[in-house]
């Protein structure tokens, strides 16, 4: 296959099941507890696969106690988002928010390039997902609510950005040192789990640990398992595209996600929404065909 349409491929399967185990999460209510079942269903799905891959280098490890602190200040930046926010405010805002960020910092960090038409079109697409987050004309909640779920969403946003440019060296590190991506992402969910337990544990305590992450369960495995498909696929694909690129091509999950919150959470979606919808498709085209 084409390596820009397997890159297109996997970017879309990435989206698609980003916004299902957002919508889990969602769904459970209780959303640091479904984070934590979830971070610990795709850390028990790659253990078998442990020991097939080689361990990591000493530099992939370098990488790796670098991204598990930014994925943990992420996972905290976007529970308390989901806790003050609907799927349909705070997703499109993290994740719209992502690509500028990221293309930004890859090209600082990693010196990666996008052409000038690449760059409209990633700016096109990053600002319609953030029309899915403009309020209703019947908008009736609180302000403060509201605003403090759109700092947290955005703060989440950098965190994805951050992680990106980190996990995009780690997994060519691990490829150019151990001759696999999967070294580096293996253990990066093998450990992920770590930081999120740790949060709930400190936060809940031993008892209302448990009680938490049994309420979670169902909500929290289907996560885990859409979430383990799309970091996989994302990771994978920063071996063999532009960080930018995948990471533009992974936030049209905003679109899946606006249908999911319509259709599982009975969300709004609107016209409004759908015309965003269009314009982030035009965006992502410009950035593909650039």
């Amino acid at each position: 296959m084409d390596p820009t349409l397997f890159a297109f491929a996997l970017g879309m399967g990435s989206a698609i099941t980003l916004a299902g185990a957002n919508t889990f999460v969602k769904a459970a209510t209780d959303i640091l507890g479904a984070r934590t079942v979830m971070t610990a269903t795709g850390s028990v799905l790659v253990l078998p696969f442990l020991f097939v891959v080689p361990l990591p280098s000493p530099a992939t490890w370098g990488f790796l106690a670098l991204s598990l602190p930014a994925h943990w200040l992420y996972q905290t930046a976007l529970v308390r988002a989901m806790s003050r926010g609907d799927l349909s405010l705070v997703f499109p805002i993290m994740r719209g928010s992502a690509p500028l960020l990221t293309a930004l910092a890859a090209a600082i960090v990693l010196g990666e390039q996008l052409s000038p038409m690449a760059m409209l079109g990633l700016a096109v697409a990053s600002l319609a997902t953030v029309v899915f987050a403009l309020p209703e004309k019947n908008f009736g909640g609180s302000r403060s609510v509201r605003n403090s779920a759109v700092l947290w969403a955005l703060a989440t946003g950098a965190g994805i950005a951050i992680y990106n440019v980190i996990d995009a060296q780690g997994v060519r590190s691990a490829l150019a040192t151990n001759g696999t991506q999967w070294s580096f992402i293996l253990w990066l969910f093998a450990l992920d789990w770590i930081g999120i337990t740790v949060i709930m544990m400190l936060t809940r305590g031993p008892r209302e640990f448990v009680l938490s992450a049994r309420r979670a369960l169902g909500f929290g495995i289907g996560a885990g398992v859409c979430s383990t498909l799309s970091f996989s696929m994302a990771l994978y694909g920063f071996s063999i595209a532009p960080v930018a690129y995948m990471s533009a091509m992974r936030e049209t999950a905003v679109v899946f996600a606006a249908i999911m919150g319509w259709w599982f959470l009975r969300e709004g979606f609107g016209a409004r929404r759908t015309l965003a919808a269009v314009i982030l498709a035009a965006g992502l085209c410009l950035l593909q065909f650039s």
